[in-house]
């Protein structure tokens, strides 16, 4: 072996802690120790600049001679992939954690910004008949139409009047009614139920506030987080080297006593391994609603049958059905030109309680004489309702009806995953869960650049601000089995979250040419 292979600190290179090498913890530049022989032969530097040919040609001093094939192959490439995804994509992650954290805290903030609208000044024995609070709203506000009526959630919240004004686009505006003085609290310009800091809150977390075009941000970090948390476990659980101990213990929690690079690798696994299925859960369902990769989930819920049942707002006797908007109920622009009957709002309510939907519900009018009115459970917080009636407001009969029970298992995985996500479903403590991962979810990203700063290589002749990628090539060792499985699964992959499988394109691109580039200036 040559003098210079022994002298390159491989660890310098390696993101994971799992090359060959392991770093003296003593040593305060990171230095790890010389190469390894292995059953392959030695183990070149990530940085020796002979490395890709070797990977490429075999052993030094043959000629062409195709590289050993190895499971050890699957590690290296791993590690690679890793990197390039830390690297690369935590800039992304990093941005939807902070964002995520930030919205989090959106039912704080809306009680101290917009309690007056939320909040009624005293609770008292019965509240008013929709009708009269639907009449008070509209003397404040009389443009537009009534989209729908939102009852309190609580006993101390105000009742909201979802009125359709066209110059609002797909915003409404939303009238907020003490239910028991039937006095107008004020109004805000909402977006589906949410008030102006929530909405800006959650563009900026979907979409940076760019639109369209920014919601491709999120989707490549909802994508390619799934796939940097799986291979870092991997890689963390699967090490054969440098372990502390084969147990739990050494999984699970970081090594205090470690120094230096090893230290910090520690710290970054193992928090990694306490937010995985946390991590999991958020990538799976921040896709469902992806513009791509939801466009791919749609097909499955149709191909599956896995939609929710459909509520059948056709009056009987009708000539057709009407297409049913309850699941946008309450937020929707609405194409009617004139009010409904305020009274007939609350024999619609009247007609669904008896019928057994209790909490908070959605009333919306019908769309035209021929449909049925709409009444809908809005509870999102765990356990949740969202059963749905028609009704049919000239006579208080329900004509139809969907329970939450019957819908499909996907159908309601997609709906719990969704107020999950939110930060809904579980109330208060759903969103210290989603804060304390996004807090977890930085420090994870923060030691993974502060890892490739510490592996930077600090000789005087090869000082650099961070260190280099791990070895490429490894793709070339791979063994045959692993190519047969693997290249049919990424492809598949790709198809299903395609933005995960243009920029992992994108990357095997860059990674080539840059590869190419070198060797055409060793060989100049």
């Amino acid at each position: 072996m040559s003098r210079r292979t022994e002298e390159i600190p491989q660890n310098d290179h390696d993101p994971t802690g799992t090359a060959q090498g392991e770093p003296y913890s003593d040593r305060p530049d990171g230095l790890a120790k010389p190469s390894v022989a292995t059953a392959e032969g030695p183990v070149a530097a990530a940085d020796d600049p002979g490395s890709d040919r070797q990977a490429a040609t075999g052993a030094p001093g043959s000629d062409r001679q195709r590289p050993a094939r190895s499971w050890e192959a699957v590690r290296h490439l791993l590690v690679r992939l890793h990197f390039y995804a830390g690297v690369l994509v935590a800039p992304f992650l990093l941005v939807a954690a902070l964002t995520g954290l930030a919205y989090t805290v959106t039912p704080q903030l809306d009680q101290i910004l917009y309690g007056d609208q939320l909040r009624v000044e005293k609770v008292g024995d019965a509240p008013r008949p929709l009708a009269e609070q639907i009449a008070a709203a509209r003397a404040a506000y009389p443009e537009g139409t009534v989209a729908s009526v939102v009852t309190p959630p609580d006993p101390e919240d105000t009742t909201r009047v979802v009125l359709a004004v066209p110059e609002l686009g797909e915003k409404q505006r939303t009238v907020f009614v003490d239910p028991y003085t039937a006095e107008v609290r004020g109004e805000l310009t909402t977006w589906f139920g949410s008030t102006p800091l929530t909405t800006w809150l959650d563009d900026l977390h979907r979409n940076l506030n760019l639109g369209e075009t920014g919601r491709l941000y999120s989707e490549v970090a909802a994508s390619w987080l799934g796939v940097t948390v799986l291979g870092g476990l991997v890689l963390w659980l699967g090490r054969s080297r440098g372990q502390r101990a084969k147990s739990a213990r050494g999984a699970l929690l970081p090594d205090r006593k470690a120094r230096g690079v090893r230290r910090t690798r520690s710290w970054h696994a193992a928090t990694g391994v306490w937010l995985a299925l946390a991590l999991l859960f958020l990538s799976a369902t921040g896709l469902t609603w992806s513009n791509y990769a939801g466009e791919r989930f749609g097909r499955l819920l149709d191909a599956a049958n896995g939609n929710a049942p459909a509520l059948d707002t056709a009056l009987p006797g009708a000539q057709a059905p009407v297409e049913d908007h309850s699941d946008h109920a309450g937020h929707g622009g609405g194409e009617a030109t004139a009010d409904a009957d305020p009274a007939d709002f609350d024999a619609a309510l009247t007609a669904a309680r008896n019928a057994g939907l209790g909490g908070t519900v959605v009333v919306t009018p019908a769309a035209d004489a021929a449909s049925a009115w709409t009444v809908a459970q809005n509870d999102n917080v765990w356990p949740v309702h969202y059963d749905r009636v028609a009704v049919d407001a000239s006579s208080g009969e329900i004509t139809s009806r969907t329970y939450w029970a019957d819908h499909p298992a996907l159908s309601k995985l997609s709906k719990l995953g969704v107020q999950g996500h939110m930060g809904v479903l579980f109330g208060v403590v759903n969103q210290i869960v989603l804060a304390l991962v996004a807090l977890g979810l930085t420090a994870v990203i923060v030691w993974g650049y502060r890892m490739w700063w510490q592996r930077r290589p600090t000789r005087d002749d090869r000082r650099a601000l961070v260190g280099r990628a791990p070895e490429r090539g490894a793709w070339r060792r791979l063994p045959l089995p692993v190519l047969v499985l693997g290249i049919p699964a990424v492809i598949a992959l790709g198809w299903a979250l395609p933005v995960l499988g243009v920029t992992l394109a994108g990357f095997l691109v860059v990674d080539v040419v840059v590869g190419a580039v070198r060797r055409q200036r060793r060989t100049a």
